[in-house]
């Protein structure tokens, strides 16, 4: 509850739908319960182009992208995220793609709050993006 833009229905869907998440080792099989996991598509039309496997709990699923929409909005941190990733000059990505990474930033925050128990930290949450005019300082 701690983080802006993050509400009860959307902490009681997400825990509801995922269950007992001792269950999990990590966040990457509940990336895979809600059908984030991101799969490779090899045809011989859409070579190399992945996507993700929608192989999951669509409910979940949902309650985590509105959740994401909602982040994005509301809260400067998960805007400044979404922004980098589908800004930045090597490799950008497409909206939507930025927003399956926030889910995916999302679902590691929770599984990491609720197994662990440490308070969610600002530090924490933009430490994982490599900014070149950050590292030239």
């Amino acid at each position: 509850m701690e983080i802006k833009g993050i509400g009860k229905v959307t902490v009681s869907g997400f825990i509801a739908e995922v269950g007992d998440i001792g269950r999990s080792d990590n966040p990457k099989q509940l990336q895979k319960l809600a059908g984030y996991a991101i799969v490779v598509n090899d045809s011989k039309k859409h070579n190399d182009e992945s996507r993700i496997s929608y192989r999951g709990r669509k409910r979940l699923r949902y309650v985590l992208y509105e959740a994401a929409i909602s982040l994005v909005g509301k809260n400067a941190e998960f805007r400044a995220i979404h922004e980098y990733y589908w800004t930045r000059q090597e490799n950008p990505l497409k909206k939507m793609q930025s927003v399956v990474v926030v889910v995916c930033k999302i679902l590691r925050i929770f599984y990491t709050i609720l197994t662990k128990g440490v308070d969610y930290g600002l530090v924490k949450l933009l430490g994982d993006i490599k900014r070149p005019q950050m590292q030239a300082v």
